[in-house]
């Protein structure tokens, strides 16, 4: 049984879900274009002084050594403005449409959505924590497509709370929250032909160790153990800022995990697969990944 939060605790959490809905109501107040831009100028300046910049820097030593120092700063700048930005645009989800004139989000690789569509099998759509990452699952929603977005619950429940709520309202009522209730869902929901969404860029403490940039990294196998089991593709999807609040996402080619005698090695090597294809993305757009992960634990 899980021990109920100290006082100081509860008051924290208050104070931080207070901040919260005051800065999302600020940012409402403006357009979605100047929203994003003071977000981004307030991450560009204070994101670097922060301590957790640190890991950011680390991150980059290790995986981009070759790097000259100047630019890993440069990208480092870079990443703090994007997720100010990203912070902004939770007051205009309602502003982010594939179909729309004036469309904000524009999508490369839609065909292979519709043949997973025609294909009837349901798929298992992956990503990372690329520009806003939040507006993929949006993408598909507006292509037509049953989307349960799987996420791992915020350590606040009261900000989880509000995420999930702006995730209900303008991105889709179905979610799942990491976990063993979660999984069951996930397992019915694609049994159903229907289509999750999960982000599998970040450490995971039970996962498996796979390779990414050169370095073992315990990783989330959920999706490959799903597309093993069902039959069902999972996709790469990736998003970049292009400029402002324009994104363009891409969906890559499926993936058809094996399913051999050995599952484990199977698995595996599906999870390789996703760490190589998420690294190669990565490397094409470095500040516009999150590098505030532990992601090695080191």
């Amino acid at each position: 049984m899980t021990a109920a939060p100290s006082f100081s605790r509860q008051v924290r959490r208050q104070i931080e879900a207070g901040a919260m809905h005051l800065m999302l109501r600020l940012f409402r107040l403006l357009s979605v274009d100047r929203a994003s831009a003071l977000g981004g100028m307030v991450g560009r300046l204070v994101g670097p002084l922060l301590g957790v910049t640190r890991i950011a820097k680390r991150n980059l030593h290790a995986c981009l050594p070759e790097t000259p120092a100047a630019d890993r700063g440069k990208i480092i700048s870079g990443m703090w403005e994007n997720l100010g930005r990203t912070m902004a645009e939770y007051a205009h989800l309602d502003a982010f449409q594939v179909h729309a004139e004036g469309a904000r989000i524009h999508i490369t690789g839609g065909e292979v959505i519709d043949q997973v569509v025609t294909d009837g099998k349901g798929a298992i759509f992956v990503g990372g924590h690329f520009a806003n990452w939040e507006l993929p699952p949006l993408a598909l929603v507006e292509k037509g497509l049953r989307v349960m977005e799987v996420y791992r619950a915020a350590s606040n429940p009261l900000a989880d709370e509000i995420i999930t709520g702006l995730r209900h309202e303008y991105i889709t009522p179905h979610q799942a929250a990491k976990g063993a209730r979660g999984a069951r869902m996930m397992l019915k929901w694609l049994r159903e032909k229907n289509y999750i969404t999960m982000l599998v860029d970040q450490k995971m403490n039970d996962g498996i160790s796979a390779p990414f940039f050169g370095r073992p990294a315990m990783s989330p196998p959920g999706a490959a153990h799903l597309g093993r089991r069902l039959g069902c593709p999972v996709i790469l999807v990736t998003i970049r800022r292009t400029i402002g609040a324009h994104f363009l996402v891409n969906v890559e080619a499926p993936l058809f995990v094996p399913h051999t005698a050995d599952g484990e090695a199977d698995v595996l090597a599906a999870v390789t697969e996703i760490n190589a294809r998420l690294e190669r993305f990565i490397r094409a757009y470095p500040s516009q990944w999150l590098w505030l992960h532990r992601r090695w634990g080191d």
